[in-house]
């Protein structure tokens, strides 16, 4: 008999949730029709013609989950547990009790050249099976997205959605609690998304399906604290956090956006470690989790086009403790866009190069593929989405210069190049 660990368990019961809140809603929904059918019978003459019913007006998707686009987040399923006589006796849960649902459900085919010693040439797994429960209104609110996940990354080993909960962020990687004592200003605790980069974490937020070469340097989650500000074009945020998922709460990041008008944006994001961790793990390199990052972004959003450019430079310090003999940098730019041809077929891509300082006869880190190593890439991302459905294609080709041996693609780390394709279909609901 297998031994059931901690996070099997936490899983386990984030899915049996997951099935109770949509049976509710379901039930929910059913019991409202069937009340409002009933209460029409009973209230209009048997002989009377009723008057059509006026379309109920839409819910307007949330803003969170963020999704970059083109794919669409469906509007979400609104439950009032507070109905439930039970719950609507309790004073303080009542209070938490309007929350808005959504999920997603998709999975992913990959093909690639020179797969890295320990990766596979072809395989199929899950990419997304997440359910999001939230309370987007009021002065308390909270946010919970959990269950399965894969995050492809361009020029890194493929890893199986099993591995990316058990060795990442757990089978609930977003999970916050918000204080909105205003509309301008909230404060948020828990396990956040981060405030770095221009892509997001997961396949379903982006213009690709897999993240960027430059998405690599940036952390994904980060668990503590952040306070946010809007005014007018202004938004700003600043956090507290463990940076790359550490045991170390010495991260500071921040962020300054700046609304130009409804189309154009222009924004810096940046952040470091102000103190020292020795963590070294899959979800936490000693490198990275000790390194400073700046980003400028800017994003053109005006259908049919989605735009965004940005140009990225992170650094590492010397420190022998975690084997960096040299200071270590890199500054990469990248631009990815999407046209959306009709309603429902677009058009997506992404171009990118980055390059590092430092050699290896002097002790500089590794941050790609060899000390003082660069890179580029091209990706194009074919997309259709009707309704809750879509599907998208992806060709991504990765090219690496002055890369060291052993450290490049292939079983043996001396290919410099490496294409794949994959396939991605699932629902947004």
């Amino acid at each position: 008999m297998t031994k059931r660990t901690f996070t099997d368990y936490i899983s386990t019961v984030t899915t049996v949730t997951a099935a109770m809140l949509l049976a509710l809603t379901l039930a929910y929904s059913t019991a409202s029709a069937q009340s409002s059918t009933a209460g029409a019978s009973a209230e209009a003459p048997v002989a009377a013609k009723p008057s059509p019913a006026a379309a109920p007006t839409p819910v307007p998707p949330l803003t969170t989950t963020a999704v970059t686009g083109p794919l669409q987040w469906a509007s979400p399923t609104q439950l009032n547990l507070g109905k439930v006589p039970i719950i609507s006796q309790i004073p303080i849960i009542n209070q938490w009790t309007d929350l808005d649902i959504n999920g997603v459900l998709s999975g992913l085919g990959m093909v690639q050249t020179h797969p890295v010693n320990g990766d596979r040439t072809a395989r199929v797994d899950v990419s997304n099976a997440q359910i999001v429960v939230q309370k987007a209104d009021g002065q308390f609110q909270f946010y919970l997205q959990g269950g399965a996940y894969d995050i492809p990354a361009l020029g890194a080993a493929t890893v199986t959605a099993g591995k990316a909960v058990n060795d990442l962020y757990g089978p609930l990687p977003v999970a916050y609690v918000k204080w909105a004592p205003t509309s301008s200003f909230s404060l948020m605790a828990g396990n956040l998304p981060t405030l770095i980069g221009a892509e997001y974490t997961f396949t379903f937020e982006n213009i690709d399906i897999e993240r960027g070469l430059l998405w690599n340097q940036e952390n994904a989650i980060n668990r503590g604290v952040q306070l946010n500000y809007a005014q007018g074009p202004i938004t700003a945020a600043l956090s507290w956090n463990n940076g790359f998922y550490s045991n170390s709460y010495t991260w500071m990041t921040g962020s300054l956006a700046y609304a130009i008008n409804s189309a154009n944006t222009i924004s810096m994001v940046g952040g470091g470690n102000l103190g020292f961790s020795r963590v070294s793990n899959f979800a936490t390199p000693a490198t990275l989790n000790n390194s400073e990052i700046l980003d400028l972004i800017y994003t053109y959003l005006n259908s049919p086009w989605i735009v965004q450019p940005y140009f990225q430079w992170t650094y590492v310090p010397h420190n022998q403790e975690i084997g960096v003999g040299q200071s270590t940098s890199t500054l990469g730019g990248a631009i990815m866009a999407s046209y959306a041809l009709t309603d429902d077929f677009f058009l997506a891509g992404r171009a990118e190069y980055i390059g590092s300082t430092g050699s290896g006869a002097n002790g500089a880190a590794n941050l790609l593929y060899g000390p003082g190593s660069s890179a580029w890439s091209l990706t194009f991302t074919p997309t259709f989405q009707y309704s809750k459905f879509f599907v998208r294609g992806e060709a991504s080709y990765v090219h690496a210069i002055s890369w060291a041996s052993g450290d490049a693609f292939a079983a043996d780390g001396r290919s410099p190049s490496q294409l794949r394709g994959l396939i991605e279909t699932g629902f947004l609901f």
